[in-house]
């Protein structure tokens, strides 16, 4: 059985949700309490958005010891730079650097041509290599960039020595049969890609397909999935990182796969989260919702006092 890598991004794609913003404090605490979950991947932070974000990541870095922790980058020095003295500190860091691929992200956003793009990524993943032998990339808008194009964009990150390939879903647009064939595309079609690189789903949830498009991108060979526990960020938000957890652990026929996550930390993870950063949990949120173990119809109590497996396929006090 597979093992998924869990990557979380509550500190950093979660923190954009409008009102939603962290102390440092606050940062530490949540990032002690990933760590307690036993998440692969925390990504502390965008460094040089802020000397406060810079700060915050650094002493996650220092503090946090067993997951890697991950700082955010564009493509270019000064952000490379400041992520890599960030994450100094840490035993196992990760620089994540990132650069539109979609048409209209190239040619709205960046002012680039295709080549010029292709070109660019080569050159800052190299860079970020410079200072860590970990480094993810993500081609922004995947989910609305040409394939063909995606495909030669990823062979350079890979020949500049990306080790991780995350595919963003960035604006929630893709239905999970599309994002899936995307990451079997991209594993058949990539001419270097190999196993040694690890395929990243990040889905955001403007259609509410987030964690579809997770599920599916993790049946076409991605072995890691970025989210935010609750499932919190900008706009309608990103995975809800329970969810994908609790489907790998309830259908272990459909996915063969399975997490490191310390399912009995779900919990508490997400009413710390949803405490600091005042984001309340809708009662009837999937795994973490205070209805969504309750039971309210007769005909539900009374199959429940038959047997609670008649209309519970999880056991509430696993997490």
């Amino acid at each position: 059985m597979r093992q998924i890598k869990i990557f979380d991004t509550t500190l950093r794609d979660g923190e954009q949700s409008p009102g939603a913003t962290l102390t440092h404090d606050e940062k530490i605490q949540i990032a002690l309490q990933l760590e307690k979950l036993n998440v692969d991947i925390i990504e502390a932070g965008f460094p040089v958005a802020s000397n406060d974000d810079f700060v915050a990541v650094q002493e996650i870095a220092r503090t946090v010891r067993k997951p890697t922790i991950c700082a955010l980058s564009r493509c270019c020095k000064p952000d490379i730079d400041t992520a890599a003295k960030a994450i100094e500190p840490a035993r196992h860091g990760r620089i994540h650097v990132f650069l539109a691929t979609s048409p209209i992200h190239m040619k709205y956003k960046l002012k680039m041509e295709p080549a010029q793009v292709i070109d660019e990524t080569a050159i800052w993943v190299k860079y970020a290599r410079e200072f860590c032998e970990d480094v993810e990339f993500s081609p922004e808008d995947a989910g609305r960039s040409e394939p063909a194009f995606l495909y030669k964009v990823l062979e350079q990150a890979i020949d500049a020595g990306a080790t991780t390939l995350n595919i963003p879903d960035t604006v929630g647009f893709t239905q999970p049969h599309e994002y899936g064939a995307l990451i079997k595309g991209i594993i058949a079609n990539t001419p270097n890609y190999s196993p040694s690189i690890t395929i990243s789903a990040h889905c955001h949830d403007d259609l509410g397909l987030s964690v579809a498009n997770s599920l599916s991108a993790i049946m076409n060979g991605a072995g890691q999935v970025e989210g935010t526990i609750n499932g919190i960020g900008e706009r309608a938000g990103n995975s809800a990182l329970e969810e994908v957890i609790m489907n790998l652990h309830s259908r272990p026929e459909a996915f063969n796969a399975t997490t490191a996550i310390k399912l009995d930390e779900i919990y508490n993870t997400s009413k710390m989260v949803s405490s600091l950063t005042s984001m309340v949990v809708q009662p009837n949120k999937a795994i973490v919702g205070k209805n969504a173990f309750a039971h309210e119809a007769g005909i539900h109590q009374h199959g429940m006092l038959a047997n609670s497996a008649v209309y519970e396929i999880m056991d509430p006090k696993i997490i």
